[in-house]
């Protein structure tokens, strides 16, 4: 099919994928009301426009623990991204270095650290859960030093999987689920080659290295549902910000006390998100939570920003709101199952261009010059 937008890249995944990596990548939890009001509510935030500014020197470039990204995005941890393309963390990775910006490998990656870090010159960032086995997080945490990653993100609004009704009807999860899922894959022959095939070892990397055998996948919701723990609190990031000493970014904050206590717990930044709508439905979109956590932390830390984020415009809307910097998940998940790392690297091109068309037509010379002053206020 004909790619002209980002949003194009959606179709293309579906028509290549299983049914069920599909429906993974592509839902969210209960009835998926804040999935949907993630794009709505973004949508519906109007850019002032300006014009006769002389826009000729504009800079999409930013600087963040003192790194250079070339546009305000870096590439969101994403679980299993390794199996919507061949070796998959490995070519976002990288797509994303050759485009100036950093990529975020998931605890729950199919490719191990040891495996994405040699691949790319520029250090890549690493998330992890808070998991009932603490020797694991200490372990992942001594390799990705030791494989020059630079900075940390901790997600901390998984304490349990969400109720995520598709995967049980998609196959991902459920009943006959790997009879299922072996069905879809003989029906999607190009993907059962290149990823089913050629794509192995199948299972969860980083955790497989730890424990010197196999994580399999035949049943990865279950294994998320046994292994990550509610009891965490603050109290369990003490020991993860004394042995880190890079930057530590807490993702998941969509409250603005939560915000605070990141900034008295001493985080070098959050993420606002609600996980792609993927865990506690009803909540408030990124959109409407983002502008009172930016009133309450702006400048103490560095705010970053997920879900919902679909264009380069939406970048710029997010930036307008409060954010200092837009990470992708999805969206480039849907590039790298259609095309690969060149899906993922055309994707940035286009954000890139949408990004630059918005800063042109509102006035903005830099990244700096986005804000509230760039909205149009409406009653």
């Amino acid at each position: 099919m004909m790619i002209s937008a980002p949003t194009d890249y959606r179709a293309a995944a579906k028509a290549k994928l299983p049914p069920f990596l599909f429906h993974y990548i592509d839902g969210g939890s209960y009835g998926e009301h804040t999935l949907r009001k993630n794009t709505e509510d973004l949508a519906q935030i109007a850019l002032k426009q300006r014009v006769l500014n002389n826009m000729a020197d504009l800079s999409l470039g930013t600087e963040i623990f003192g790194e250079k990204f070339a546009m305000p995005i870096a590439l969101a941890p994403v679980g299993l991204t390794g199996m919507y393309a061949r070796r998959g963390e490995v070519q976002a990775a990288k797509a994303a270095e050759n485009k100036g910006l950093p990529f975020t490998m998931s605890t729950v990656s199919v490719c191990p650290i040891e495996e994405v870090a040699p691949a790319i010159k520029r250090p890549m960032w690493f998330q992890l859960y808070v998991l009932k086995d603490r020797g694991f997080m200490k372990n992942v945490l001594e390799r990705a030093k030791a494989a020059g990653v630079t900075t940390l993100v901790f997600t901390v609004d998984m304490p349990v999987p969400g109720a995520r009704y598709r995967d049980v009807h998609s196959g991902m999860s459920g009943p006959n689920a790997a009879a299922r899922r072996m069905l879809q894959a003989m029906c999607h022959p190009n993907w059962a080659i290149d990823v089913g095939l050629l794509g192995k070892p199948h299972d969860l990397g980083n955790i497989s290295t730890y424990r010197g055998e196999p994580t399999q996948l035949e049943d990865y919701i279950g294994w998320l549902g046994a292994n990550f723990d509610p009891s965490i609190s603050w109290k369990d990031l003490e020991w993860i910000r004394e042995f880190w000493d890079g930057p530590m970014v807490i993702k998941g904050i969509l409250d603005q006390q939560d915000a605070k206590d990141a900034v008295t717990f001493g985080a070098d930044g959050i993420v606002v998100s609600n996980h792609g709508g993927r865990q506690l439905d009803g909540v408030l979109s990124t959109a409407k939570a983002l502008p009172t956590i930016a009133d309450a932390v702006k400048g103490d830390l560095k705010i970053f920003v997920d879900s919902g984020i679909r264009s380069g415009l939406d970048v710029v809307r997010m930036l307008a709101l409060g954010a200092d910097c837009t990470l992708l998940g999805r969206s480039f998940i849907y590039a790298l199952a259609a095309q690969g790392q060149a899906g993922v690297e055309n994707l940035l091109d286009l954000y890139e261009k949408e990004i630059r068309v918005a800063m042109t037509l509102t006035g903005a010379k830099s990244i700096s010059d986005l804000s509230q002053d760039s909205l149009v206020h409406l009653n």
